[in-house]
């Protein structure tokens, strides 16, 4: 079962690059006491989330900060030299990109899937949630596409 609107996000480590490597930040670094949008992706690289969902992020970062947010978390389930390098390469100097390298937040959430079937072994689903304080404010998952986790979807929610 995934985590619900009202839940309190669970106690996990991610690896965020720092200035001389990767650094460990807990989910209590990235979301006690603020409002924060975390957005999830299956894969760093990979043509929808390339193409369509950071950049919506990117574009927009400075909207949704506007609303009250905080911070804006991307996570997949990459390490931190490849989500930092994804970064670089599309500009989201605004976001934190966060590597959920080993699956274990989006597995503690609830909102792993597997595509092993597909050589790309255990991944991320795709959403997006509002949390403010450490809990679920809003939690919108896309099945297919990038329509309920997109950035715009998520700015006209704040």
């Amino acid at each position: 079962m995934s985590i619900q609107v009202g839940d309190t996000l669970p106690s996990v480590t991610f690896k965020v690059m720092g200035e001389k490597g990767p650094e460990s930040m807990t989910t209590g670094d990235l979301f006690a006491g603020k409002k924060v949008v975390l957005f999830a992706v299956p894969g760093a690289f990979t043509p929808g989330c390339t193409l369509t969902h950071l950049p919506g992020f990117v574009v927009n970062a400075d909207k949704i900060k506007a609303k009250g947010v905080d911070s804006i978390v991307c996570t997949a389930v990459n390490d931190a030299f490849v989500m930092d390098a994804w970064g670089k390469s599309q500009n989201a100097d605004e976001i934190i990109m966060a590597a959920d390298g080993s699956a274990e937040f989006a597995k503690a959430v609830g909102l792993d899937k597997d595509l092993t079937a597909g050589g790309l072994g255990v991944r991320s689903k795709r959403y997006a949630m509002i949390v403010n304080d450490g809990k679920v404010e809003l939690l919108n998952i896309d099945d297919k596409g990038v329509d309920q986790s997109s950035a715009e979807t998520i700015l006209a929610a704040l």
